[in-house]
């Protein structure tokens, strides 16, 4: 219960429960941003005061794990520059919305979120601003990606998967059929960007082998910005990209490293699937 609702330094704005958990949007004690957090998983955060004191204006910079020169930030670059623009973009798993503010020019966003509380603290300007600010039109689709991208009519350019920051995963979300079920979502050339930060599982060597058995290349980069993540609001990151060919990823084929299978890591399917190993990895380094 400390751990949960007790926060130093941090104002609680608002509290919100759903079947997936508790949603808890606080504000910095001095008033520099606003935060959003799942348990004690912090999901995304708005600066919105300047280092002088006066108000963020304008469309609000990405922050936490979407800095300008994060993983995720030059991954999508490079996507992009492979291709000149994205005509649509899926993204799996919504947070503060701060991914909108990576959209350039006319590109349609949509972004699939299972929990409706996610999509309405995103959706209230008074609260974030990312999407009303960054990508107003965007579309806002409610359930289980798994199901509803599969579902979508329509073919992606890039689709970026970012639900697995959270202490419990969504395992479903990221087995062999899984991502073969996405890849049949992909235009000619389209790529898939998974976030796997997280505190508990490594989950590098389960995307390796996951690659290797839809025979795509996978590449990877980590990002470690300097400073407390409470004063820079920069978070460390893991980014792993799938494509088809390293044309498809522009100069990212030549700046992220190229991952190999781990004979060592079980394949995770939808019949199969073991924590164990990725959390054993994370914590022991084996």
């Amino acid at each position: 219960m400390l751990t949960t609702f007790w926060r130093p330094g941090m104002a609680p704005i608002e509290t919100a429960r759903s079947f997936f958990g508790v949603h808890t949007v606080v504000d910095l004690a001095d008033g520099r941003a606003r935060l959003l957090f799942h348990g004690n998983t912090m999901h995304g955060a708005e600066r919105l005061r300047n280092d002088d004191g006066t108000p963020v204006e304008g469309a609000p910079q990405p922050q936490s794990y979407y800095y300008p020169g994060s993983p995720l930030a030059e991954g999508v670059a490079a996507i992009r520059s492979a291709r000149s623009s994205f005509g649509r973009v899926a993204v799996v798993g919504l947070g503060t919305g701060t991914l909108a503010c990576l959209r350039r020019g006319a590109e349609n966003w949509t972004f699939f979120e299972i929990d409706p509380e996610v999509i309405r603290i995103a959706s209230n300007p008074t609260l974030f601003t990312f999407l009303s600010r960054c990508a107003p039109k965007a579309s806002l689709v409610l359930g289980d990606a798994r199901l509803t991208l599969q579902a979508s009519l329509d073919r992606y350019d890039l689709i970026v998967l970012d639900a697995f920051s959270s202490d419990s995963i969504p395992v479903h979300l990221l087995t062999r059929e899984a991502i073969a079920g996405y890849m049949s979502k992909l235009a000619p050339h389209g790529v898939i960007l998974v976030h796997i930060s997280n505190r508990h599982l490594d989950l590098a060597p389960i995307m390796a082998n996951i690659a290797q058995s839809q025979a795509l290349i996978a590449l990877f980069k980590e990002g470690h910005p300097v400073g407390d993540v409470m004063t820079t609001l920069r978070t460390a990151s893991r980014v792993v990209m799938l494509a088809r060919t390293p044309d498809d990823v522009g100069k990212a084929a030549r700046h992220w490293a190229a991952m190999s299978p781990d004979p060592a890591s079980a394949l995770w399917t939808d019949d199969y699937s073991n924590l164990l190993g990725p959390m054993l990895r994370a914590k022991l380094g084996s």
